[in-house]
């Protein structure tokens, strides 16, 4: 199971570990925030010496209720640190995480490899043509309405079958636009209770039915946090537990703020199937 990034096969068969900076001020977790150069080439230089395949850089926040910034707003935050970083780390694998088509054409222009989008093409009628057209492998993820409303969207017949089945359209629609790498989010957090996080969790190996590798992103989330009477903070332990479970349910990749901690989970449960 490859994607083709820049050039670059990268096995996803080995499960993978990104690592997020978010380039934010507004971001749920206060140590994912890095604004100052300084700041940003610190945390790519950590986490790629840590073992991240991949940088994911966001501008702006999906957390429940945040802020709608504008484009221009988002294009000012991400082209400055996405120029940093690939001037400073040029072998990097940097992920552009935006939901916009101008922000991600923009973005692979200066040389990110993948675009990372919250809502699968569905906030922009642009974005799928732009990836086809960049051809740069794309990360889909499952939302309903935006990170302003999703909130109060979480109703479902039958959870997994219902994000399945939207993969399932979205994957068609990228396939038409010609689109060849694609990678599946299933969005946990997005449009989902924290019950609903658990029982996406527990199914979360119906996903590789799709025959398409998938990210997962529990990341310090409110999912643990919350149970576990504790903070963003106070969360790496239960998001250790959690990546463990992903790995075992078939996750190609992690989407982190802890690199260190996230390969140590691939390495020890790879020892399973040894």
């Amino acid at each position: 199971m490859y994607i083709n990034c820049k050039g670059q096969l990268i096995d996803l068969s080995t499960p993978k570990v990104m690592g997020i900076i978010n380039i934010t001020p507004d971001s749920f977790f206060s140590g994912s925030r890095k604004n100052l150069e300084k700041e940003i080439l610190e945390t790519a230089e950590k986490m790629l010496e840590e073992g991240a395949t991949f940088l994911d850089i966001g501008a702006y926040s999906s957390r429940p209720g945040a802020e709608d910034i504008s484009e221009e707003t988002e294009l000012e935050r991400i082209i400055p640190a996405l120029q940093l970083l690939i001037k400073e780390f040029p072998e990097a694998l940097i992920s552009a995480d935006t939901f916009r088509s101008k922000v991600a054409e923009r973005a692979i222009n200066e040389g990110a490899a993948l675009i990372n989008d919250i809502s699968a093409g569905l906030l922009d009628p642009d974005m799928l043509r732009i990836i086809s057209r960049m051809q740069v492998p794309y990360i889909m993820m499952h939302m309903k309405g935006t990170p302003q409303t999703m909130k109060d969207l979480n109703q479902y017949e039958d959870l997994a079958g219902d994000v399945i089945f939207y993969f399932s359209e979205r994957i068609n629609a990228a396939r038409k636009a010609g689109i060849n790498d694609i990678i599946l989010d299933p969005g946990f957090g997005f449009a989902k209770n924290i019950d609903q996080n658990y029982e996406l969790l527990s199914k979360l190996e119906l996903f590789s039915n799709l025959e398409l590798p998938f990210l997962a992103g529990v990341s310090r989330k409110s999912m643990i946090w919350k149970r576990l009477k504790t903070t963003p903070e106070g969360a790496l332990n239960g998001t250790t537990i959690l990546n463990t479970i992903c790995l075992t349910k078939g996750a190609n990749i992690l989407r982190v703020h802890d690199v260190k901690e996230a390969m140590e989970c691939i390495k020890l449960t790879s020892e399973l199937s040894n």
